[in-house]
């Protein structure tokens, strides 16, 4: 579940080419402060990956409300085999 948020936010990714050859700047818009900085667009990728991983990471930590993507929902309580 949470390798398939993690797809499709990054499919909804953004990036922009930054002016002077200063590098890339990628955001995933709905993802208040998920940003990704870099000099290549792959570099970019991956750092906005990290950042968008360790921002789900401390919000579910303290609580905060994850936006659903694409019918996924990491707010919700899992439901285990014994809990149903």
């Amino acid at each position: 579940m949470l390798s398939a948020y993690i797809a499709a936010a990054m499919r909804r990714a953004t990036y922009q080419l930054l002016v002077d050859d200063e590098g890339f700047v990628g955001e995933i818009p709905g993802l208040q402060g998920v940003l990704g900085h870099a000099e290549t667009l792959e570099a970019c990728r991956e750092d906005l990956q990290s950042a968008l991983e360790d921002w789900i990471w401390l919000g579910l930590r303290l609580g905060h409300a994850i936006p659903p993507l694409d019918g996924i929902d990491l707010s919700q309580p899992i439901r285990t085999q014994e809990a149903a």
